[in-house]
């Protein structure tokens, strides 16, 4: 129970990586504030996981709004009357070329990706330190430091939310307040799953991508879910301003054969 007695609040809660750290944290003994976009989705997380021993709250929340970030910690502090984490997981995908991306697209993708860390960072950060410290983790990306062609938007986005991280470690520091990144790798989310989908042959599309892990598997949402409790918690006491790869190895190889 390594979260007992903390407030956290898990962005982007509703489905898959969000929804692995969600269910992680309450099993670790965290009330939990699943904020998302997607209602429907959202409601019926929040519902599953109250059902175990975890006390959770749905909040409807678009972290590309000011106003929506700022109701949101209104809310969470109305009902749980503290907040000792963010966990910075909205996210969305956009993989084009810079030729290929138009603006509009290019400024919903950092809006949500970028912007939304650094607003629901900024009315926490206050709350966090009033309750004597805590901790913030984001969610980054492999594409934070390695990439691969036709993913501009997204790269920039979660390049800038590593350097944030680091950021944010050095200035809130002396609040007590730790800063971390996690960059996943291959996650089995609804994402993947809808990008194999969309393949001629799902089975084969999802296969050459597991040959590819050094671990030959894809990872689960609980996985990354895992390392997030760790940071969140005082056994990473003297841990900030790092990023944790998260990626069955996917950064360590010059290339696969």
């Amino acid at each position: 129970m390594k979260l007992e007695n903390k407030v956290a609040i898990v962005t982007g809660g509703a489905m898959g990586i969000g929804k692995g750290i969600a269910r992680v944290f309450v099993r670790e003994g965290a009330r939990v504030v699943i904020a998302d976009v997607n209602r429907a989705e959202g409601m019926k997380a929040a519902a599953e996981l109250a059902a175990g021993t975890g006390e959770v709250l749905f909040i409807h929340c678009d972290v590309s709004s000011e106003r929506s970030i700022r109701e949101m910690i209104k809310k969470t502090l109305a009902h749980f009357r503290a907040l000792h984490v963010l966990v910075n997981n909205a996210g969305i995908g956009v993989y084009k070329t810079v030729l290929d991306t138009t603006t509009e697209e290019w400024d919903r993708c950092l809006a949500v990706n970028l912007r939304g860390v650094f607003l629901c960072s900024k009315y926490a950060i206050p709350h966090i330190k009033q309750a004597g410290g805590g901790a913030i983790v984001n969610v980054a990306s492999v594409h934070s430091y390695q990439n691969v062609g036709g993913t501009a938007p997204y790269a920039a986005s979660k390049g800038g939310v590593v350097a944030l991280t680091r950021v944010m470690a050095i200035d809130y520091g002396r609040d007590k307040i730790r800063v971390n990144a996690i960059c996943p790798g291959w996650i089995y989310t609804p994402l993947i799953k809808g990008i194999f989908a969309g393949d001629a042959d799902p089975v084969k599309a999802k296969q050459a991508v597991e040959r590819r892990q050094v671990l030959g598997r894809l990872g689960e949402p609980e996985e990354v879910g895992e390392t997030a409790a760790f940071l969140a918690s005082e056994e990473a006491s003297y841990i900030t301003g790092a990023s944790i790869m998260v990626d069955n190895g996917m950064t360590a190889q010059l290339e696969t054969w």
